[in-house]
């Protein structure tokens, strides 16, 4: 008798989906006609760059302007957009646009995609997440648009805004400023209230994550009907923001941000505040940090952003909830809640699964690289942990890592974007054990 054929659990779908695009891109990234005079990237390099498109990290071995030609750009900014929203996100839509039925299993997918709750909620979701994302790209390209086309006509001011509008809101970290120097990032608008506040909002917002757009838009300012997910998102987001803020500027206040205004400080260190969550972009040299200064860079990238967003990192809730399982342990609690709700129990050990794997893949990752190369143990984590958290922010090393520590980070940017967790679930086999063990104690701290 013929074995039924048994379809691919969601998450190993969505591991394969995002592998066939980074190959795909990567081929079509090797293309002489998409690299400035016919000069391909080699296999490798090319791979590295689709990875880090598809997986919105924006870490590069070759400068994007420099390298590529509008050909090439415009792949990078297709893998970037299908990326950020997660690729069964277009393939649904373009279901819906041919007018095919949705079934259970593709509802699933998506399902783990954005991680929505209820199989219900993803065709209501799917729509908050396109219109919302046209709204918001759109905007931020508009208001871009008054700042790149005086600088670079009408036609490449449009292109140079819509890029980076969706390079911010997707978190990518990709830049065309390399006809100013290649690798400068945004550090030519380090004053630039206009570029540096939108970008923060792009930022920001894709960040969030969708669930929390649904709630604020179905519940607008009634801040206690909005889900704990939403509450908690939204607080820790603010805690974040402002503390990285006032972080950031109290460790470079002497280094980097010498010698700025207060307004000038207060701009730049808010911008470095949120972009390591998980944008990608800077405008200052990080090259140039403090130990303070990396080591809060790190941090941010490792919480990262939101469950379901464009953002990456081991995710702002899962911090939360593990900051609040520790307080209840302080405190002599057995329950672990917030906003008078009590947690479930599945996603308190989830969070610590998230984290204890996160940390593995970050030592391992950082381990390899030192031990292969001789990088500073500030610069090999700071790649490690950006890769991981597809943040994109790098000190410089990126494009001087051997072969064989490009494909150590290529492996962490993809582990990153799947989520290391939902990673190794898809490589498991898993089956429910016929019996329980026995409950023996061990002694703990």
């Amino acid at each position: 008798m013929k074995a039924k054929h048994r379809p691919l659990a969601p998450n190993r779908a969505l591991a394969l989906g995002f592998l066939a695009i980074i190959l795909a891109g990567a081929l079509l990234l090797m293309l002489p006609i998409a690299n400035r005079g016919g000069k391909g990237l080699s296999f490798l390099d090319s791979l590295f760059t689709a990875t880090s498109a598809t997986c919105v990290t924006g870490l590069v071995v070759a400068d994007t302007w420099t390298q590529f030609n509008l050909l090439g750009q415009i792949i990078l900014l297709a893998l970037i957009q299908v990326g950020g929203l997660g690729y069964m996100t277009m393939m649904l839509q373009a279901s819906l646009l041919m007018g095919r039925k949705i079934g259970l299993r593709q509802r699933s997918v998506m399902m783990e995609s954005v991680s929505a709750q209820r199989l219900s909620d993803v065709l209501t979701l799917l729509r908050y997440i396109l219109g919302g994302t046209a709204l918001i790209e759109g905007t931020g390209a508009v208001l871009l648009a008054f700042r790149f086309i005086p600088e670079l006509g009408l036609a490449r001011g449009i292109w140079y805004a819509v890029f980076h509008s969706v390079s911010a809101f997707c978190n990518a970290g990709f830049d065309l400023m390399g006809f100013r120097e290649p690798y400068s990032s945004l550090t030519h608008y380090v004053y630039d209230p206009l570029v540096n506040l939108t970008a923060v909002a792009l930022v920001l917002l894709g960040g969030l994550g969708f669930l929390v757009w649904r709630d604020v838009r179905e519940n607008g300012l009634h801040l206690r009907r909005y889900s704990l997910h939403s509450k908690l998102m939204l607080t820790a987001t603010l805690v974040l923001t402002v503390g990285g803020t006032a972080l950031f500027w109290l460790a470079e206040r002497d280094n980097l941000l010498s010698g700025m205004t207060a307004g000038q400080q207060a701009l730049a260190a808010l911008f470095q505040a949120v972009s390591p969550r998980t944008a990608g972009f800077n405008t200052v040299d990080l090259a140039k940090l403090t130990s303070g200064g990396g080591l809060l860079t790190i941090v941010l990238m490792f919480i990262g952003a939101g469950p379901g967003s464009t953002g990456g990192g081991v995710k702002v809730t899962t911090v939360v909830v593990c900051l609040l399982t520790l307080a209840a342990y302080i405190r002599g609690r057995r329950e672990v809640g917030a906003f008078n709700r009590r947690l479930d129990e599945e996603q308190i050990h989830r969070s610590a699964a998230g984290v204890t794997l996160y940390m593995t893949l970050a030592m391992a990752g950082g381990f390899l690289i030192l031990a292969t190369q001789p990088f500073p143990l500030q610069d090999a984590l700071f790649e490690v942990f950006s890769a991981l958290s597809t943040v994109g922010l790098s000190t410089g090393i990126t494009r001087d890592l051997s072969p064989l520590n490009r494909a150590v980070v290529i492996v962490m940017m993809y582990c990153g974007r799947i989520g290391s967790l939902s990673m190794l679930m898809a490589l498991a086999q898993r089956s429910a054990p016929r019996v329980k063990d026995p409950v023996e104690h061990i002694t703990i701290g």
